[in-house]
This record gives C-alpha cells, structure tokens and sequence, in this order.
C-alpha cells in the first residue's frame, strides 16, 4: 500500500473511533459496546437480505443460464442450415463440373479417334489397303 493510503485508512479509522467516543460521552466501554451493538445490527441486516438476494441472483441466473441457451441453439441452427445449403451447392457445382470434364474427355476420344482413323487409313493405303 502507498502512503496515501495508509493516511486515509488511518484517518477513517480514527473518525470513526472519535465518532463512538463523542456519541458515548468519552466513555470508551460504553463506545466499545455501541460499535459491538452496530456490527451486530448490520451483520444481521446483511444476513436477512442475502438468502432473498440469493434467491433473485438465482432466478436471474437461471433465466440469463436459459436466454444463453436458446440464443446458442438458435446460432447452431442456424450454422447447420447455412452448411447444408453451402454442401447443396458445392455438390451441384460438382456435378457441373464433372459433366465439363466428361463432355472435354468426350469431345477429346472423338478427335483421338477420328485423327486415329484417318491415319491408319493413311497407312494401309501405303501397303495397297482400302
């Protein structure tokens, strides 16, 4: 702790001290028994609002504990709606795309084939075939 604090702690402890002595007439006994009896006051004061307090904070958890809940439901939902449609189009771009391939692999075998045809027609005429 700093100085400063230290100070103000100090000073608080002692207002608080002058302020029991003034009320008790100087009296330290009777002062000692008016803190004593305070302490006591507010101890049981503290004690008779926590357990209703408890029962709030409790309450207000349970709804928060709730509130968070739906909203992670919703969220994940909403997750898995938005991953089956990107698998819906990533599967309707497959199938675009094999169907490109296979037309290209198509288009290719009859060219393969053609110029295969012509050159072994080519061939055979060089050997007095049809």
């Amino acid at each position: 702790m700093s100085n400063r604090a230290l100070q103000f702690g100090g000073l608080a402890v002692a207002g608080g001290v002058g302020y029991y002595l003034y009320n008790a007439g100087g009296d330290p006994k009777v002062a000692e028994k008016k803190l004593e009896a305070d302490a006591h006051k507010l101890s049981a004061s503290i004690r008779n609002d926590l357990p209703g307090k408890g029962k709030e904070y409790e309450k207000k958890g349970e709804a928060l504990t709730a509130s968070a809940g739906r909203e992670f439901d919703r969220a994940s939902a909403e997750a898995k709606a938005k991953l089956a449609e990107a698998e819906a189009k990533a599967k309707e771009v497959g199938h675009k795309a094999s169907k490109e391939v296979n037309g290209a692999i198509d288009k290719f075998d009859k060219t393969v084939e053609n110029e295969a045809s012509k050159a072994k027609s080519g061939i055979s005429s060089w050997f007095g075939g049809k």
